[in-house]
């Protein structure tokens, strides 16, 4: 059997609970844009700009508001 080496990875995910129930999970943010004194709060907005652009891009409505943010247990 193989061992696996652990990496570290440039991005954080994340699971996202929109305002209508819906979940989303395993959403990538990266690394560098966390952190510091506002720790995860950050992720939030570059979450709501990324389902603004997935939205753009698929000629769909962009979700609901955004309603918890919870780091994805990997």
């Amino acid at each position: 059997m193989a061992i696996r080496k652990r990496t570290e990875s440039s991005f954080v995910t994340f699971d996202v609970i929109y305002e209508d129930g819906a979940r989303s999970s395993n959403r990538r943010v990266p690394m560098a844009a966390l952190g510091g004194f506002d720790g995860d709060a950050p992720a939030k907005a570059i979450l709501e700009a990324q389902d603004r652009d997935i939205a753009a891009a698929s000629g769909r409505p962009a979700r609901g508001p955004i309603t918890s943010i919870v780091r994805s247990a990997r």
